[in-house]
């Protein structure tokens, strides 16, 4: 596979096929509505929703993939003319909404994107079977896995959990408005959940009512506030001094449902209203006690980060332990985390090395193949942080010893890959 055939969520020239795992913000960034470098495979979800990201956007470019089926690809070398075929399935990523398995003349590799791998879930059950019929007897040769939470300290529960810790939130504050931060695209699962556990609607902002109504929800999302108590607002107006502001006029409380720590700094003079994620549960329902919301059920903290503000760890991404049962699950030769960022990258390696069949210290992560003729051949990652500086491994290995910001490292995070050979010598 020469340079620069395939990218995945990487809108750089050169390639001859793109694809698209989702259309999360930081997945599309170098994509525009003017694109005209190649065609863009994506799964019929996300061409669903991409007029309303990219409006002008050549729908002639865009190639559709149901999940689960394989597709072939024709490849022309640049160089020789010679023609190659790449087959490509996408698969259920439980996120938004999918990850791609490739083969070719390079191996097998399989690029998740964001993904969720809930053990219990019917979902990934079903991901499961599907992805293991997809490899048959196949060794994946590099996994490109996301990254996001790859780090023991990130232990939630599945989302059905966390989401039934929200209901419980609200229903013990009837008298309050909810604020729910939320991005532009995701999370849809816990708010139909909310939805249907209270029997209410949700009021979202009228970009997010078009999502909602492309996704299939039509009776469900509402834009008038005298219609519910519950608004689900964009996570970048979500702030102490928002809920300050509307505890004014009405008592309202704000939930931040995402796996990071949602980390605030105290107001002055108030340091006990920084909250320690070192808090350990014990049995029983949710109970407000000393400012903190606890499930000891199931083992998970619900923070109490301000008199306003409560923090649910509800995920879209795997956390530790699902991470590490999805890659004893594949068994790649190598692998490569897509996300990485300027002071906090996680190497997979680092935790998931032994569980890899090639050399675990590796600094390259490429897997060379040998071609009938005896030359090498290789496919590698490129990753870049957000500013778009290509990463270094050898320098994120030292950093990721020291400070873990990993609110920054979501924001600042950078993916995408492209299948191309490997000229480096780092």
């Amino acid at each position: 596979m020469e340079k620069g055939l395939v990218s995945v969520d990487r809108w750089t020239e050169g390639s001859q096929v793109y694809f698209l795992t989702h259309l999360h913000a930081d997945h599309t960034q170098g994509l525009t509505s003017r694109w005209a470098r190649g065609p863009l495979f994506c799964s019929r979800l996300t061409s669903e929703l991409f007029p309303s990201k990219f409006s002008d956007f050549d729908f002639s470019l865009l190639r559709v993939m149901d999940i689960g089926v394989w597709h072939s690809i024709s490849l022309v070398s640049p160089s020789s003319g010679s023609q190659a075929v790449l087959q490509v399935m996408a698969i259920d990523a439980h996120h938004c909404p999918v990850m791609f398995l490739f083969r070719g003349d390079f191996g097998c590799i399989l690029y998740t994107g964001d993904f969720r791998w809930e053990a219990e879930s019917k979902q990934t059950k079903i991901g499961r079977t599907m992805l293991l019929n997809a490899l048959e007897d196949d060794n994946v040769d590099i996994l490109y896995l996301d990254n996001t939470y790859c780090n023991p300290s990130f232990d939630f529960p599945p989302r059905e959990v966390a989401a039934k810790q929200v209901v419980d939130i609200i229903a013990s504050h009837p008298d309050h408005d909810i604020i729910i931060g939320i991005d532009t695209l995701g999370k849809e699962d816990l708010l139909l959940h909310i939805s249907q556990a209270l029997k209410i609607k949700i009021w979202v902002w009228p970009e997010r009512l078009e999502t909602m109504h492309l996704l299939g929800f039509h009776d469900i999302f509402t834009t008038k506030t005298s219609l519910t108590r519950v608004r689900a607002v964009p996570r970048y107006s979500f702030s102490i001094e928002t809920l300050e502001g509307l505890n004014t006029m009405r008592p309202t409380i704000g939930i931040m449902p995402s796996g990071l720590p949602w980390v605030v700094k105290p107001t002055k003079g108030d340091d006990n209203l920084f909250y320690s994620f070192s808090t350990h549960l014990k049995k029983g329902k949710l109970s407000e006690k000393d400012g903190t919301w606890t499930d000891k059920l199931n083992g998970s903290v619900v923070g109490r980060f301000h008199q306003y503000i409560y923090s649910v760890p509800y995920s879209d991404h795997s956390c530790f332990a699902e991470i590490k049962e999805f890659i004893e699950l594949v068994q790649p030769t190598s692998m490569k985390g897509i996300v990485s960022a300027s002071s906090c990258y996680t190497d997979p390696l680092y935790y998931f090395g032994k569980l890899c069949g090639a050399n675990q210290l590796s600094k390259r992560f490429c897997y060379k193949l040998g071609s009938k003729d005896g030359d090498e051949r290789a496919v590698a990652v490129q990753t870049k942080y957000y500013s778009g500086h290509s990463s270094s491994t050898k320098a994120t290995s030292k950093r990721r010893r020291g400070r873990m910001n990993w609110v920054m490292a979501v924001r600042r995070a950078h993916r995408g890959a492209k299948i191309e050979e490997n000229d480096s010598s780092d």
